[in-house]
């Protein structure tokens, strides 16, 4: 699809929603114009343009938090994007993973109508939090700033501690030690940049069958 044939509201401008590619998470709603657009998809780094500054700005450019485009979705209508983006930090100017950290339901929420695995949707986007804001001292920065070699050494640890519970019928070691896995394996899945949901997706297809 061309460029033109988007629909620019009446100032030229267009809302784009950034996507975390691999968790889904929304992290921030910006403006394009077509020049912004256009330097987007040259470089496969977000441009937006400033409404308060009117001006295009490259997002990063002096913070370093770059994101890295992986896809720009249009919507039925023409008039607004999806730009799904691996972000090299904090996508808020705050300081935080996303801009929408805060809810207006959450003293609504309840044990009742929680999921049974919403923990695992939590921890992803934790992770991925952690990863985007680095904060200091905590372990999860520590396994990324590390790498992928240290990252891979837990894993192999973990599922050898889970080996070891099972031999010796420890019910109560093993929760402790398969949860552990299950961290160090989510972390690996985002080092990674592959989405928890392309994992449930090959469980899907192998019930299947």
């Amino acid at each position: 699809m061309n460029i033109e044939e988007l629909s620019f509201d009446e100032k030229g401008l267009i809302p784009a929603i950034v996507q975390d590619a691999v968790n889904k998470e929304v992290l921030t709603l910006a403006y394009m114009n077509k020049e912004s657009l256009t330097k987007t998809i040259e470089t496969k780094e977000t441009w937006f343009y400033s409404r308060s500054r009117q001006e295009l700005w490259h997002k990063g450019e002096t913070s370093g938090n770059t994101q890295q485009v992986t896809d720009i979705r249009y919507d039925c209508d023409q008039d607004a994007l999806v730009v799904k983006v691996t972000p090299l930090g904090p996508a808020c100017h705050k300081g935080t993973y996303s801009c929408f950290s805060q809810s207006l339901l959450e003293d609504e929420k309840t044990d009742a109508n929680a999921g049974r695995f919403d923990i695992l949707n939590q921890l992803e986007q934790t992770i991925a939090a952690r990863e985007a804001e680095m904060p200091e001292g905590a372990y999860t920065t520590y396994l990324f700033t590390e790498g992928v070699d240290k990252i891979l050494k837990k894993v192999g640890e973990e599922a050898s501690e889970v080996i070891i519970a099972s031999k010796n019928r420890d019910a109560e070691e093993l929760k402790w030690e398969s949860a552990d896995l299950l961290y160090h394996l989510f972390v690996l899945l985002r080092e990674q940049k592959l989405p928890l949901d392309h994992v449930l997706g090959v469980l899907e297809e192998r019930h299947g069958k």
